[in-house]
């Protein structure tokens, strides 16, 4: 149940960025959703890894804890990659503005909004 929340809100809150900076919504919303999965797997890997290298003992059988330990590693590739794309559409995409709701304002007024 977790993970169908996790799901929900992260493609949502993707979902809204793009639509603020005018992009392609539904791609950017199903690929923050693949990149928190991605981030997870990378973090298994990595993990498998050094147990192999290191020895560190690590309980497989335990995959709750694994899931439990991926979900910030998740969060944390998903909140990069907001970073990443509010940068670049600040600085490249241009906000269309409905100027006709402005008519007849001071512009005091249209400053403000």
């Amino acid at each position: 149940m977790l993970g169908i929340l996790l799901i929900f809100f992260i493609g949502k809150h993707f979902y809204k960025l793009a639509e603020q900076f005018n992009q392609n919504k539904w791609l950017y919303a199903i690929l923050a959703v693949v990149i928190y999965y991605a981030a997870g797997v990378v973090y298994v890997v990595v993990l498998a890894v050094l147990d192999d290298l290191f020895g560190f003992g690590i309980d497989w059988d335990n995959a709750i804890a694994l899931e439990y330990l991926a979900i910030p590693i998740g969060l944390a590739a998903d909140y990069g990659f907001h970073i990443l794309l509010k940068k670049k559409w600040e600085k490249s995409v241009i906000i269309i503005k409905d100027e006709i709701q402005d008519i007849g304002k001071s512009t005091d007024d249209i400053e403000q909004n």
